[in-house]
C-alpha cells in the first residue's frame, strides 16, 4: 500500500464523522445553514473518495491524478464547495444562535 493509499484512508475516518455530524445536526435542526454544513462536508468526504479512487486506480476511465480530467475537476470543485460552503454554514449557525 503506497503512502497517498495510507493519507486517504486515515483522512476518511474524520471526513466521515464530520459527515455524520452534519447529518445529525441537520435531521434535528433543518435550517439553511445546516443544509450549507451538510452540503460542504458531503463535497469533503467526496474529495476524499476520489483520492482513495486514485490511490487504489479505481474507476480509470476518471483518469484520476491527470491535469484535464474527469476526476481533476471532481476532486477540485468538491474541494472548493467543501472548504466554503462547510465553514459559511457552521458560521452562520454560530452568529444565529441555532440549537445543536
Amino acid at each position: 500500500m503506497n503512502a497517498t493509499a495510507l493519507r486517504a484512508l486515515a483522512a476518511l475516518v474524520p471526513a466521515t464523522l464530520l459527515l455524520i455530524g452534519s447529518a445529525v445536526v441537520f435531521s434535528k435542526l433543518r435550517t439553511a445553514s445546516t443544509f450549507l454544513q451538510l452540503v460542504g462536508a458531503g463535497c469533503l468526504t467526496v474529495v476524499v473518495l476520489s483520492h482513495i479512487c486514485e490511490a487504489f486506480d479505481l474507476v480509470p476511465w476518471m483518469q484520476w491524478g491527470l491535469p484535464n480530467s474527469a476526476g481533476h475537476y471532481l476532486d477540485l470543485v468538491s474541494a472548493v464547495l467543501g472548504l466554503v460552503l462547510f465553514p459559511i454554514g457552521y458560521l452562520w449557525r454560530a452568529i444565529t444562535a441555532d440549537e445543536p
